[in-house]
């Protein structure tokens, strides 16, 4: 069966939100949490780049809430944490630039994802990616296809 309706995800930076939209009425709003670092698209500048994307690939469905994901590959219990504080929890939609100026950002491995750090959702707080709360990620990941339009502005 094919879905008529198209979902897309529009993040406001200004705002800290991500909105969900189907056929252009916004059916869901979260708070995020873009870069600290600000906007862009520099290879290595940890910023959130802006314009068009798609969702290219969608990882994590049906792992639980709080999986931590190392190079997209889900941890086991036991598995030592990667080397960093931004931990990638619970869902990942890895995002791919469909502009010019942002068509490395599959490369930069730019992801909407859960985080450990619900506590700064929000504010401008990650190291390029767009953060979610978990329970928000699980939600928004089971709503969107693989493929789904993705405005960052």
């Amino acid at each position: 069966m094919r879905k008529t309706e198209m979902k897309s995800i529009h993040v406001s930076i200004r705002d800290q939100r991500l909105t969900l939209k189907e056929n252009e009425t916004p059916i869901r709003s979260y708070p995020v949490s873009t870069s600290r670092f600000g906007v862009g698209t520099e290879e290595g500048s940890m910023k959130t780049p802006t314009g068009r994307f798609c969702v290219a690939k969608k990882i994590g469905d049906e792992m639980p809430s709080g999986t931590i994901f190392q190079s997209r590959v889900a941890l086991k219990t036991g598995d030592p944490l990667p080397p960093t504080d931004d931990l990638v929890m619970s869902r990942i939609l890895w995002l791919a630039g469909l502009d010019e100026q942002n068509a490395n950002t599959g490369g930069r491995f730019i992801y909407i994802h859960g985080t450990k750090h619900e506590d700064k959702i929000g504010t401008p707080a990650s190291c390029g990616c767009v953060r979610m709360r978990n329970a928000d990620v699980i939600e928004l990941f089971d709503l969107v296809e693989e493929g789904a339009p993705v405005v960052i502005e």
